[in-house]
């Protein structure tokens, strides 16, 4: 996602997972989803990637079988060593907005400075992206399709044509 007046992520620049590919993701696939989109916020967009695994609760705000799931991705993360900053669960705007991310996050180095988010699951992050769009006016370029052998990209059926163009030169960055 590239927004137009810079206010979050790196200059404007976000990047949002999964808002395409796997509908109810386990904590494994979680943990792989993070783990992709920093390495394409690293190497396709040239971002240092700070990730946010996305939850409606902000450490252990609320008790529930699906923060459970967004808690145990970061378990899973701190065990693989990653080599990027990763933080969750946390909420969207501790996420992102600082004042936010310092009040309910102490002590994080992501909370407020996110430029990945890692949603729990394709709906919010399908929703998520698509509202981001035509309210706040974003670009949105893919969705990017991660993990695959070969660069494989996405469109939605309402892309324009300067959609096509950009994931054109998204995809010849990855071959």
């Amino acid at each position: 996602m590239e927004t137009a007046d810079g206010k979050f992520g790196d200059n404007g620049l976000i990047l949002f997972a999964d808002c395409a590919v796997i509908p109810e993701p386990n904590s494994e696939q979680l943990a792989d989803i993070a783990a992709a989109t920093a390495a394409t916020a690293s190497s396709v967009v040239g971002l240092e990637p700070r990730v946010a695994m996305l939850s409606f609760s902000t450490k252990g705000s609320a008790k529930h079988p699906l923060v459970d799931k967004v808690q145990y991705a970061c378990d899973i993360l701190a065990e693989r060593n990653v080599n990027f900053p990763f933080d969750g669960e946390m909420q969207a705007d501790a996420a992102i907005v600082e004042a936010i991310g310092a009040k309910k996050a102490p002590g994080s180095k992501v909370a407020g400075k996110a430029n990945v988010l890692v949603f729990p699951d394709l709906q919010s992050g399908n929703i998520g992206y698509k509202l981001v769009q035509r309210f706040a006016g974003a670009e949105a370029h893919g969705p990017i399709v991660q993990g695959l052998a070969k660069p494989v990209n996405d469109l939605s059926r309402g892309c324009s044509v300067d959609d096509i163009a950009n994931l054109v030169a998204i995809t010849a960055t990855q071959i």
